[in-house]
Parts: structure tokens; sequence; C-alpha cells
């Protein structure tokens, strides 16, 4: 099977999954998933499974990476903030949305090969840094959106303080062996206002950085 005839396959799965939004779902489908993973697991690409990427990372399940787009893409954000890069393929797919995607990677390896894999692609709309994660990009804020692929303990407030007014975050909020959360936190005006979405499984926020 063709990568595009398994990316085609991949839609009607996620709509079956409950992803509604034309646009995302179109947008993962023009995604090529499998230049995002090792060759030897590119024919599992587009399998809705998590894979690994190396350092001991994983690239997300399409219905996550399809879930969480459609999350923020309901606020139709410009600028966007990115918390873990990892191989690149969540900040590719929100490019393809339109937005200027802001992503932090703290594993200098990881952080390369995305930028590079981006690059040749021409997302010129992902800005990518080698940084701490858990500090976010603070002079590039505000952010209309901020999206985590790194389950923290609580939603860490350094990046919650770089939301714009009315803006949105999505992450996963829970223990490394315990239950996590997909969290939907707005900034109101009157504080934070939290959305739980669903039970979910992401590898751990981990502080500093690598080279």
């Amino acid at each position: 099977m063709t990568s595009q005839r398994a990316r085609d396959r991949l839609v009607p799965m996620l709509q079956e999954m409950g992803i509604r939004d034309m646009l995302v779902l179109m947008a993962i489908r023009q995604t090529p998933r499998h230049l995002f993973v090792e060759e030897a697991l590119a024919p599992r690409a587009y399998e809705n499974n998590a894979l690994p990427i190396g350092h001991g990372q994983t690239i997300s399940q399409p219905y996550i990476v399809a879930r969480m787009t459609e999350l923020l893409m309901a606020h139709r954000p410009r600028k966007a903030l990115e918390i873990g890069t990892g191989s690149g393929y969540q900040a590719a797919v929100l490019a393809e949305l339109g937005v200027t995607v802001y992503t932090v990677e703290r594993i200098g390896a990881l952080h390369r090969r995305a930028k590079r894999l981006l690059a040749d692609l021409g997302h010129d709309r992902v800005h990518c840094r080698h940084a701490r994660g858990e500090l976010g990009w603070p002079e590039q804020a505000p952010f209309d959106a901020i999206i985590a692929t790194a389950a923290a303990e609580a939603p860490p407030e350094a990046l919650l303080e770089q939301l714009a007014p009315g803006g949105i975050a999505v992450m996963p909020v829970g223990p490394t062996r315990g239950p996590q959360s997909l969290l939907k936190i707005t900034c109101a005006e009157e504080g934070y206002e939290t959305e739980t979405v669903e039970e979910v499984a992401f590898v751990p926020l981990i502080s500093g950085r690598t080279e």
C-alpha cells in the first residue's frame, strides 16, 4: 500500500473515532507521517499507534494528534506554542492549517532532526528552539494557543502565563505511571477555566535540556 493510500484510509478511521473537523482531517491526510518516524517503522506510520522516535520519546498516535489539534483549531489560533517538538509531526499538522508555531524541544538530537525535516518540507511557519520546555518561549509570548506533548504533574504556571487573554492550552496532566487527563485550559477574565477532555498516556515533561 502506498503512503498516500494509507493516509486516505486514516481519515475515515479518525472520523469513526469522533474527529469531526474536516480541515483537521485534511491536514492529517496531507502530512506525510512516514517521514517523521524511523525508516524501519514507516510501514506502520498510518496505524493508530504511538511509535518510538528515539531518546525515550514517541510520536503520538494519529487520533491524539487530531483530537488535540481539533481542540485548538476550534478557537482559530494564529500563533501557537508547542512544548515538546519530538519528531515535528504535530507542528507540521498545525502549520498545514496555517498556524505559526513556536516549538521547543529539550533533546538536542530531536530538535536538530525535526528542524531539518520541517525545513525540507517547506514549513516556514514553524520556528524551532532547543531549550527547556517547561519555560516555554517567553520572548514570543503571548500565544493564542499552547499545546504540550508531554505530561506534567500540574499545568506549568510559566506556560499558562504566556497565554493571550481568551487563549487556550491543551495539555496532558498527571503522574508518569498513573492516570493522566487531557486538559483544555482557557485564559479567562477571572483566571483559568479548566475542562477535562479524556484520559491519555504521554511521556513525562522533564525539566532541563540535553545536547
